[in-house]
Order: structure tokens, then C-alpha cells, then sequence
């Protein structure tokens, strides 16, 4: 009992690096932030959602109708949640895999602080009506040059980490990560650039539109989720990863063909018809990326545990998009699918589905690594991973029916519109329903961090076996 007591010891003491240690603070605090920003993101999408439904709800308060509700929900989600948590991720994965103590964590904190002051500022705006017309560049334009400067101060961190890396070599985890920390604020200035303060008029202002809305999803947050994926699935399952030689060709097909595939949204409208081509084109290319990624992370299925479990769930979801995006973007498909509730169905299993619950199962594999105790409690984390699943297929599959049954209805001219709301509505009741599950199964998430991180807890017992897997994986699998 002795010996496996000291091995045990030796195992979290292993774990629980001096990297862990030292990065501690700032990177629970981008937790906490990350997950106080989800759980806003989805009362405001309970609300965008029961509006659909049910138009006077709310009809009176002028800082909550329907379409400065869903902008508010939307920016919480992407650039308060999926930024904090994802930036949180890949900075600990850059550390850890560069085997040097992150530096510039002054920058971090304060970098993290002001970029939900920039949230909050925005969010604001967006109630008094100052948001702007373009999907996921909604928040006013004075308080984007602030996210600037904190995406920059929080970055120099992870930038430090892998310009000063101890290791030999590179892994697929800290391509994808540096490409996010790169790429996302010469985006984000691109965007304002034409759009915002010097806009450009024309077709072109669409085509730079769906550029900046591909390029979010393309070029930041799935290679913020894949740096993830790539890091965790390998050391809980303890295997090296298989077709390892290929992920590099992944990791540039999506780089460079990613952000074509945007024109698919303007097929039909007042745009070269050379760009819907070169994205359908690009969308039918992109699938090697997703062919690389499922042959390189099929080892998931093996492991047990809530966070390999939720990982495994998003990688799944990942690649069912990158199918769906192929399908919907064929002109024959299009004509059906666009504008309708179908495309709403397809983005939340991207951005909930795929990224979030990627970014789920990264905070509960890393925060016991950071705190050197486990969860406060076991039962809300199986909670909450329960219901969050449970919630995210029925939203999804909700909406797709919606889209399916819109699509169609709107096609033929001799169903009137008032008879198309009636054929959705039911699957609308219930999309606000799995909205509930998803708020409650998130709101499970952040009580159950807050007991965690808690100072006040006792010690994790030296025979408590806190982590399944050997630090020796670090450079073997990532």
C-alpha cells in the first residue's frame, strides 16, 4: 500500500508542473471569466430563442428585442467564452509542451481583465443600438481597437512560450495554437479596416464580410479547439498518434483553403460568380484537412473519463460540419438551405458542438493539473457533461428540422408564410428547451469550478489518484 501510495504521489507531483504552479492564477482567472461569459451568452440565447417563438416576449424592452439579443448572446459566446477558455487552453499547451514557466503573466491578467472590460463595453453598445450589420463583428466598432491591444497582451505569453521552447521539434498542437495567436488580430484589423472605419462599398463589402465570419471559425477558433484535441487525446489514451506523418498537410489545407470556402453564403447573391465556385471548390479541398484529423485522433474512442468523453464528442462534431459545410454549399443544396433555420443548426453544432465541447473537456483535464486537486464534485461534473450532450443534440436536430421544413415550405409559392411559422414552431418550443438544459448544465460547470478553485479546500490526499496518465507522454503523442 506504501509503494503504490508513493507512486501515486510521485505521478500528481509529476503532473502538477512547476509550469502549472507558476501560470496558476492567470490561467484560472481566464477560466472563470470564460465560463461567468457562458453562462450570460446563454441566458441572452434563451432569450433570442423564445422570441422566435413568441414574438411578445420581451417586445417592450427596447434593450432586448430580437435582434440586438441574439448580437449580445452571440458576441458573449464567441469573444467572451470561446476566447477566455480558448486562449486559456492553448497558452497552458504551449507552455507545457515548450518546458519552460510561461512568462509575461502580468500581461495576461491585465490582458484578460480588459478584454471583458471590451465585452462588457460592447455588450452595452449592442442594448443601446450602436452594433454594427455584420455576423460575428457585431460590437461597436470603438470598443474593437481595445480587444486589440488585450488580445496582444494576453498573446505575448503564449508567443514567449513557443519562441523560447526548451524542446526539440514542433507538435501538431503547437501549429494550430500559434496560428490562432497569429492570425485572429490580423483578422479582427483587417475586418474593422474595410468594414468599420475605412468601409469599402459594393459587392466587395459582403465578400469581406463572409471572409472576416470563415475566418473565425477557419482560421481561429477550430485551430483553437485542434490544439486542444491533439494535446489531450494522445495522453489520455497513451498511445502516439496514428497517420501522425499527415498532420502537418492537415494543418496547411485548412490554413490555406479554409477561409475560401466563406463565398458558399453568397451563392445566388449580387457577387462574381467565380467566388460561390472557388468556395464550393474549396469546400470539396477542405475535406483533406478533415480526413487528416479523423484518421490522426481515432485513438479517442478508446480512453474513458468526462473530459476525453466531451473532447471525443467534439472532435466528432468537428468533422460532421466539415461534411455538412461540403453539402450545403453545392448550388442544388443551397437553394433549400440558405436562410433558413438549417444554417442556424449547422452553426451551433460548429460552435457548440465541436468548439465548446472541445474546450470542456480541455478545463476539466487541465484544472486538476493547475490546483493539484480534483473536481469539487464528481456528480456535477457527470451532470453537467450529461446534460450539455443532451442539450446540444436536441438544439441541433431541433433546428435542422425547422431549416428542413422552412427550406422547403419556402420554395413552394402557394404556402403562405403565416402557415411556414406554424410548421416550425414546435421544434422552435423545443430548441428553447434545450437552451434551458444547456444554461442549467453550464450553470452546474461554473458552481462546480468555483468549489474547485476554492481556497479553502482541504489538500488532494497523497493516495487520491488524481491523473490517469504518466507525464512521460508529454513528448511522445502531443
Amino acid at each position: 500500500m506504501t509503494n503504490v501510495s508513493t507512486n501515486v504521489a510521485r505521478a500528481a507531483s509529476a503532473e502538477v508542473t512547476a509550469i502549472d504552479a507558476q501560470a496558476r492564477g492567470p490561467l484560472l482567472l481566464l477560466i472563470g471569466l470564460s465560463l461567468l461569459w457562458l453562462v450570460l451568452s446563454g441566458v441572452l440565447s434563451l432569450i433570442s430563442s423564445i422570441q422566435l417563438h413568441s414574438p411578445g416576449f420581451l417586445a417592450d424592452c427596447p434593450w432586448f428585442t430580437f435582434g440586438r439579443t441574439q448580437a449580445m448572446g452571440e458576441s458573449a459566446f464567441i469573444y467572451g467564452w470561446a476566447a477566455n477558455a480558448g486562449l486559456a487552453v492553448t497558452i497552458w499547451i504551449l507552455g507545457r509542451l515548450g518546458g519552460y514557466p510561461l512568462r509575461a503573466l502580468n500581461w495576461l491578467s491585465i490582458g484578460g481583465l480588459f478584454w471583458s472590460l471590451g465585452i462588457a463595453g460592447g455588450l452595452v453598445g449592442i442594448a443601446l443600438g450602436d452594433m454594427t450589420s455584420f455576423s460575428l463583428l457585431q460590437l461597436p466598432r470603438y470598443v474593437q481597437p481595445l480587444l486589440v491591444f488585450a488580445w496582444a497582451s494576453i498573446a505575448i505569453s503564449g508567443v514567449l512560450a513557443w519562441s523560447g521552447r526548451r524542446t526539440d521539434g514542433t507538435f501538431a498542437s503547437q501549429w494550430y495554437a500559434v496560428a490562432a495567436l497569429f492570425l485572429f488580430p490580423w483578422m479582427l484589423i483587417g475586418a474593422q479596416a474595410v468594414l468599420l472605419w475605412m468601409p469599402v462599398r459594393g459587392v466587395v463589402q459582403p465578400i469581406a464580410a463572409v471572409w472576416y465570419a470563415q475566418g473565425v471559425w477557419s482560421m481561429w477558433l477550430a485551430p483553437l479547439a485542434l490544439a486542444a484535441a491533439y494535446y489531450i487525446v494522445p495522453k489520455t489514451a497513451g498511445r502516439v498518434l496514428p497517420s501522425y506523418e499527415f498532420a502537418s498537410l492537415g494543418f496547411w489545407a485548412l490554413i490555406f483553403v479554409g477561409t475560401w470556402t466563406g463565398g458558399r453564403n453568397l451563392i445566388g447573391g449580387p457577387v462574381p460568380a467565380w467566388i460561390s465556385t472557388m468556395a464550393i471548390v474549396s469546400s470539396v479541398l477542405v475535406l483533406f484537412h478533415y480526413l487528416v484529423v479523423a484518421l490522426n485522433l481515432r485513438i479517442m474512442f478508446g480512453p474513458s473519463g468526462t473530459a476525453i468523453r466531451l473532447v471525443r464528442f467534439g472532435v466528432v462534431a468537428y468533422l460532421l460540419v466539415g461534411v455538412f459545410e461540403m453539402i450545403t454549399s453545392l448550388r442544388g443544396v443551397a437553394v433549400e438551405t440558405q436562410f433558413t433555420f438549417l444554417m442556424t443548426a449547422l452553426s451551433q453544432l460548429g460552435l457548440y458542438g465541436a468548439v465548446s465541447m472541445i474546450f470542456f473537456g480541455a478545463i476539466y483535464y487541465m484544472v486538476p493539473r493547475l490546483t493539484g486537486r480534483p473536481w469539487a464534485s464528481a456528480g456535477l461534473a457527470g451532470g453537467h457533461s450529461v446534460m450539455v450532450i443532451f442539450g446540444v443534440v436536441t438544439s441541433v436536430v431541433t433546428l435542422f428540422v425547422a431549416g428542413w421544413t422552412q427550406g422547403v415550405e419556402l420554395l413552394d409559392p402557394k404556402t403562405p408564410v403565416s402557415s411556414i411559422f406554424g410548421d416550425v414552431k414546435l421544434s422552435l418550443i423545443m430548441n428553447s428547451g434545450a437552451q434551458i438544459i444547456l444554461l442549467a448544465a453550464n450553470i452546474l460547470l461554473l458552481v462546480n469550478f468555483c468549489r474547485s478553485v476554492c481556497p479553502c479546500r482541504s489538500a488532494v490526499a497523497p493516495e487520491q489518484n488524481l491523473f490517469r496518465q504518466p507525464a512521460t507522454l508529454e513528448a511522445h503523442a502531443s
